[in-house]
């Protein structure tokens, strides 16, 4: 990253949120030393008092798909599926065309919507047009007749395909070309280390070790990268010998193997989060068991046997209890990722040693609505940070960008403040301290110290006397990656 000789000096620099000024020296690559006086330097940079805490993690992204999204039409004030009709017919703006001429939309949320989306509206709207809508948890898509056509999928009835078939009809579109996919990106990246970012832990569903190492070595790459194993590529990461926290050769320490992601439900906007209570509307509706209880340990179990923790996606109560089963039966450490609806019996359980909960606290004011319409009665306990980390539970903060911009400061002023606009916070027994937010985003590093890597931000303001819209929209003064700069204003 830097010249291992190199002496870089952050003068005047608060150390943590109401800590004290002090000179913070950085050679090689690492904190060298945090010092009273300045101490001798190559190069010294006065950061006027801003306060200098570990640089920031989004420990759950889809890096394709938010690059993508960030180009696409935005879905997210439609209150109807005829007004997110109205945003992409006419087509307008960037993004308003795809691959191969598709119109694509990103960002609704159906699950308070007066009326059904179908691909009639959208044909209706435009005819023969191909346009494929996406929703913002990634997990529905809604597609027009001449979308389903081109992909084959022509007798579809609604047009409207949730979970695996709304995977599957996503990877059959027409891709961008590769190295423009590869650049938006590496720009994407360049714009996290504008918030603090350092790094990223990547589910997206592709093969994230090859794909990082082609833009490593193609492009600017401004943040560290977990590259993560989807389920589907599990025996081949195993005939490669991937081990999970090795580094990925030849990548200058940028890269190194996640964990193997696997489902064992689906989401709350699309209503198929497994729970224990059936979801309004009558009938025995509780969501989608997508991986069964032994098919989820199978796939642990091989995984561990061979070095790779498993990161097992889980969202409404009954799945959250299927992937602590799952753990508590291999014995392997590893992640559960969203735990959003958590039994009362099942927080302690949470505190098992190298089990980490991947939480998204902006998901929180997003899906309060939502919440409290589906999980009438239960929201006490969903989203619960405050619960978790009550019982020992380890917890990392990630955006699940697209779902959520790639933006630390969004997910710590929502796990602080639990709202995001002028109504009262949402749960607020569910807040935690802003010192457990920021290690929580920061891989639990809570302070800047000697022998740490020089992995650094620093903002404008300390933190300390902010509220929750002005963590929200902290500024960012500088963001160092190894000691090299990846983000640099005025200083």
């Amino acid at each position: 990253m830097s010249s291992p000789s190199s002496r870089l000096l952050l003068r005047n620099a608060r150390l943590g949120p109401g800590g004290p000024l002090r000179h913070v020296l950085i050679v090689g690559g690492r904190v060298a030393e945090v010092a009273a006086e300045p101490p001798p330097c190559d190069e010294s940079v006065d950061v006027g008092g801003g306060t200098l805490l570990p640089g920031l993690w989004d420990a759950h992204v889809h890096s394709a798909q938010w690059a993508q999204a960030r180009r696409r039409i935005d879905l997210t004030s439609a209150r109807s599926a005829r007004e997110a009709v109205g945003l992409v017919a006419p087509p307008s703006g960037a993004g308003a065309s795809g691959a191969s001429g598709f119109t694509i939309g990103y960002g609704f949320r159906d699950a308070l919507w007066p009326d059904a989306p179908h691909k009639s509206l959208l044909q209706a709207a435009a005819p023969d047009r191909p346009i494929v809508l996406v929703s913002n948890d990634l997990h529905t898509a809604w597609f027009s007749p001449a979308a389903l056509a081109a992909i084959g999928r022509g007798g579809h009835p609604t047009g409207v395909l949730r979970e695996r078939d709304c995977y599957d009809a996503m990877a059959e579109m027409p891709p961008p070309p590769g190295d423009e996919l590869d650049r938006w990106v590496a720009e994407a990246t360049t714009a996290a280390a504008a918030r603090g970012v350092v790094g990223v832990l990547d589910f997206e569903f592709a093969d994230n070790v090859t794909d990082w190492t082609r833009r490593v070595r193609s492009e600017r790459i401004d943040v560290r990268v977990g590259c993560s194993i989807p389920v589907n590529r599990l025996e081949e990461a195993i005939g490669r010998g991937l081990r999970t926290g090795e580094p990925v050769a030849d990548t200058g320490g940028l890269l190194e193997v996640g964990p193997v992601k696997t489902f064992v439900d689906g989401s709350l906007n699309t209503r198929t989060a497994y729970c224990a209570d059936p979801y309004p509307g009558g009938g025995d509706a509780r969501g989608l068991l997508e991986t069964a209880p032994e098919e989820l340990y199978g796939v642990m179990a091989l995984a561990a046997r061979h070095g790779i923790d498993p990161a097992v996606h889980a969202i409404g109560d009954l799945a959250v209890g299927i992937a602590l089963d799952a753990f508590e039966r291999t014995g392997c450490p590893g992640r559960i990722e969203h735990a959003q609806l958590v039994r009362p019996e099942d927080f302690g359980r949470f505190a098992r040693p190298g089990l980490v909960a991947g939480v998204q606290p902006a998901h929180a004011p997003d899906d309060r609505d939502v919440a409290d319409l589906h999980w009438s009665g239960r929201t006490g306990r969903a989203f619960a940070y405050a619960d978790l980390l009550a019982a020992g539970a380890v917890i990392e903060l990630g955006s699940d960008a697209p779902v959520a911009p790639l933006d630390p400061w969004d997910g710590i002023a929502s796990a602080v403040a639990r709202t995001d606009d002028d109504r009262p916070p949402w749960h607020p027994e569910q807040a935690i301290p802003l010192p457990v937010a920021l290690a929580a985003a920061a891989r639990g590093r809570a302070g800047v110290r000697p022998g740490d890597p020089a992995d650094l931000v620093i903002t404008e303001y300390d933190p300390a006397g902010l509220d929750g819209d002005g963590l929200r929209h902290m500024p960012i003064l500088g963001t160092l990656l190894g000691g090299r700069w990846t983000h640099r204003r005025s200083i």
